[in-house]
C-alpha cells in the first residue's frame, strides 16, 4: 500500500504541508492527475490512514484528516528525510526539516501531532 509514490507523497503533504482538500493536493509540485488523486485518497481512507471530515460552510467540499494510524507513519517519513538530506543534493526546506529532526526529533513528533489532532 505505501509502495506507490502518492500515497507517501500525500502523507507527505499532509503532515508536513498542512494540506487537507482535493485542491490542495492537485497543487502540489508533483502535479498528480484528478483520476490518481481521487483513487490513491479512496485506498488511504479504505486502509484507515485517513479519513473524510465535512468542510464547514461548504457541503461538497471536504477535509481530508489523518487518523491515529496515518500519524504513526510519521517516524517513517522523518527516517526518509534523513536519508535523503544524507544522501541527495535537496531543497533548504528539506535541510532546515533535516536539521530540526536531528536537534529535536520527539519534540517536533508532538509538535505534528498536536497539530494534526
Amino acid at each position: 500500500m505505501l509502495g506507490d509514490k502518492w500515497a507517501l507523497l500525500i502523507i507527505r503533504d499532509m503532515i508536513f504541508r498542512g494540506m487537507q482538500t482535493f485542491s490542495e493536493f492537485l497543487k502540489a509540485n508533483e502535479k498528480i492527475a484528478t483520476n490518481t488523486l481521487a483513487n490513491r485518497l479512496m485506498n488511504l481512507e479504505l486502509n484507515g490512514l485517513i479519513e473524510k471530515k465535512d468542510y464547514p460552510g461548504n457541503k461538497v467540499k471536504v477535509l481530508y484528516k489523518l487518523t491515529p494510524k496515518g500519524l504513526d507513519l510519521m517516524p517513517v517519513l522523518l527516517e526518509l528525510v534523513l536519508w535523503g538530506d544524507k544522501y541527495f543534493e535537496t531543497d533548504e526546506d528539506a535541510r532546515s526539516l533535516a536539521a530540526s529532526i536531528r536537534s529535536d526529533r520527539d519534540g517536533l513528533i508532538k509538535y505534528l501531532r498536536d497539530k494534526h489532532t
